[in-house]
């Protein structure tokens, strides 16, 4: 079924064209480009970054990237931010590690989009282990109304 997810269910309403790809859980971000059939830098993480109390945001970051703090928290104009414990991201976004994604998410949470995402296609988790939807990076952001910076580095 293509809509057994809530990320899946977002997504078909959103109207933004998507492929869904079923591959199992994958133990490396290799495997998991190879099975999706994309480069390992298409892959997009969705990480929940903690800025204050109740107080959330999704960053997207490249598979081949990691979030820059320094970029992030100027962006953001704070001091500390931080990433929450796998209980305090499923309480926010309803989905475990390894399957968060701002499609779905229990909560409507601000989002960062690495401006890497623009103009590329992308492969992003979609609420379940060896779940995923491949579509345009500028869908996304368009969709999510996301903030399009430079917020990573090299991982």
């Amino acid at each position: 079924m293509d809509d057994d997810t809530p990320a899946l269910r977002a997504l078909a309403a959103s109207g933004i064209a998507h492929t869904v790809t079923r591959h199992g859980r994958v133990g490396s971000l290799a495997e998991a480009a190879a099975a999706r059939g994309v480069e390992p830098s298409a892959i997009v993480k969705t990480m929940v970054v903690r800025r204050g109390e109740g107080d959330h945001l999704f960053v997207l970051v490249p598979g081949d990237r990691q979030i820059s703090w320094p970029k992030l928290r100027a962006l953001l104009g704070v001091n500390r931010i931080s990433l929450p414990d796998a209980e305090a991201a499923r309480a926010v976004t309803g989905y475990e590690r390894g399957t968060i994604t701002p499609f779905g998410s229990a909560s409507a949470l601000p989002v960062v989009a690495d401006e890497r995402i623009a103009g590329t296609v992308v492969s992003l988790g979609a609420g379940a282990h060896g779940v995923a939807a491949t579509l345009a990076g500028d869908d996304v952001v368009r969709h999510l109304g996301a903030q399009v910076a430079d917020v990573t580095d090299p991982a």
